[in-house]
């Protein structure tokens, strides 16, 4: 079964967190999915990645882009895995039907909306009755993450 991490955002940004867990996916030599909810959220974080820090480069592309299978990082609104990609990050609230095709997914959330927070609950649940390994992350005082909790295979 597949292992599904649930980032708990509280002191940071999804635009802050991703590429440092990108980053050091791509160090441990996988491919990645990052799938978002929406066209504006998908562009917006293209842009990001592009521009978020002049000293480094994150590889990645879109369907703009093209050459799906030679991306390393491939950010996408439909549930797909074009890039052969190992990890799955899923932010804003999307979903996979196709989560067994992923070694590991990693649930991105933001603990300040409480609606949020009730509907990363409720994929715990639906992941664990299906028989998923699931941890929990929450950031300390100092951002850091720390497992508070496992459930599951």
């Amino acid at each position: 079964m597949t292992e599904i991490r649930f980032y708990h955002l509280q002191r940071s940004t999804l635009e802050e967190v991703l590429p440092t867990m990108l980053s050091r996916s791509l160090q441990r030599g996988q491919r990645a999915v990052v799938m978002v909810r929406s066209e504006e959220r998908l562009d917006a974080l293209n842009s990001w990645l592009w521009t978020y820090d002049t000293r480094s480069f994150l590889p990645h592309g879109t369907k703009a882009d093209g050459h799906a299978e030679e991306q390393p990082v491939w950010l996408t609104c439909a549930d797909e895995c074009p890039n052969n990609a190992e990890v799955l990050f899923l932010t804003d609230g999307a979903e996979s039907a196709a989560l067994d095709r992923f070694a590991l997914v990693a649930e991105l959330f933001d603990g300040r909306d409480n609606a949020v927070v009730a509907a990363a609950r409720s994929r715990w649940k639906v992941y664990l009755d299906a028989g998923h390994a699931l941890t929990y992350w929450q950031q300390d005082e100092d951002g850091r993450w720390q497992e508070k909790g496992r459930s599951g295979a």
